[in-house]
């Protein structure tokens, strides 16, 4: 088992660093001052006495030679004043390097906690450009919060520089992201035209009274065609339509909702041989009824679509810890653990999902644009012996 390593973050190693660099430089200038005041005063130290009194020299000697006299003529004077000068320079380094020493801790613990608010005033704007970057990343999609900008003031140094280069590569991918999205939303309604005319047309053939059995079923080939198509631009311009963040929010209830579409797609479930169950509770929700219609579809279609004759397809609406939820199950092919994820993304469908007549492979990125979009979460998991569960979370 690797234990996980810890590390300290910048801002207590630039205070660890300026704590280090200034007990050393302190505990060398207390090293120089202990030799240089040794050699230059405590090891030339001399001492000086009074004159003693005049009626304790010997006869015929005054002032100084009387002092000497008497100096010189005990020994034990002498020694006894080199023991106290040692003692004195002895004190006295012993003094000075313990006061030095608290000093020392004193002014190292002052300068560490000048230094942490130091660091703490010149990493700032570095937790701005971090908490910018950790709400664009987690942001429900990928473009999703590319207009913030850092917008740093101050002086033009190097993290002033580093946030306007930042701020540049937000404004170009925004840019980017919001072209790509008018670039899809613009073809799709270009290509919707000549769709429906073609529709048009071959309808038309079919239906006239001199058009062949040959005809007729290249006709309905070419509307099965057509008709998928037709479903690819739908998906696309909801897809393009759903990555924005819905403004204009009205009350809806996925009870009415979900009993609203499978009532549209019984149809469609008896003539595929599915049986459909609805579990519809009160889960009241805000946002775009449209768009909460269309993920409701997707979910129940999908579960329709791929399952197997005599299946079955379970929609569920509840109110769970202050959240809607939508949670549509279904039976049919055994799905991977590892292809759910990839079963959200556009165009990507699971192994056994491959045929042409079983959509075009948007239905759960719609799903996952449009949950986003309302600021909710959305999740996948097989089931044991084939099929998914779908749950869709809204903010109430």
């Amino acid at each position: 088992m690797r234990l996980p390593s810890y590390r300290l973050t910048i801002r207590a190693r630039l205070t660890l660093v300026y704590g280090v660099l200034f007990l050393l430089a302190g505990l060398t200038l207390l090293v120089v001052t202990y030799f240089l005041l040794d050699r230059t005063v405590l090891q030339n130290f001399t001492y000086r006495l009074p004159l003693p009194d005049p009626g304790l020299a010997e006869p015929g000697t005054q002032g100084a030679r009387a002092t000497r006299v008497l100096i010189t003529g005990n020994p034990a004077v002498l020694s006894e004043l080199d023991k106290q000068a040692a003692q004195l320079r002895e004190a006295t380094r012993l003094q000075l390097l313990q006061l030095g020493a608290i000093a020392l801790v004193l002014v190292s613990a002052v300068s560490a906690g000048l230094g942490w608010v130091l660091a703490g005033r010149l990493l700032s704007p570095l937790h701005r450009i971090t908490e910018t970057a950790r709400r664009i990343s987690t942001a429900p999609a990928a473009d999703r919060g590319l207009h913030e900008r850092i917008a740093l003031t101050g002086p033009h140094d190097e993290i002033r520089e580093l946030a306007d280069t930042f701020d540049a590569m937000l404004a170009r991918l925004d840019h980017a992201f919001d072209g790509q999205r008018r670039f899809v939303a613009n073809a799709s309604h270009e290509l919707r035209t000549p769709l429906t005319l073609n529709r048009s047309l071959v309808e038309l053939a079919m239906h006239r009274r001199t058009a062949s059995d040959d005809v007729k079923r290249l006709g309905e080939t070419l509307l099965d065609i057509n008709g998928r198509h037709e479903r690819l631009i739908d998906g696309l311009l909801v897809l393009a339509r759903s990555e924005n963040e819905v403004v204009e929010r009205r009350p809806a209830d996925l009870a009415d909702i979900i009993d609203h579409v499978v009532a549209q797609g019984a149809a469609a479930a008896a003539e595929a041989g599915v049986t459909v169950a609805v579990e519809a509770a009160a889960a009241e929700t805000t946002g775009d009824p449209v768009l909460l219609e269309r993920v409701a579809q997707n979910l129940i279609g999908n579960g329709v679509r791929h399952n197997a004759p005599g299946g079955w397809v379970r929609a569920v609406t509840r109110t769970h810890g202050g959240r809607a939820e939508l949670e549509v199950s279904n039976t049919g092919p055994v799905v991977a653990a590892y292809e759910v994820e990839a079963l959200f993304e556009p165009f990507r469908r699971g192994s056994e999902r491959t045929r042409s007549d079983q959509g075009v492979g948007l239905g759960l990125s719609i799903v996952r644009a449009i949950t986003r979009a309302h600021g909710g979460e959305v999740a996948a998991r097989p089931r044991e012996g084939g099929g998914l569960t779908v749950t869709v979370s809204l903010p109430t």
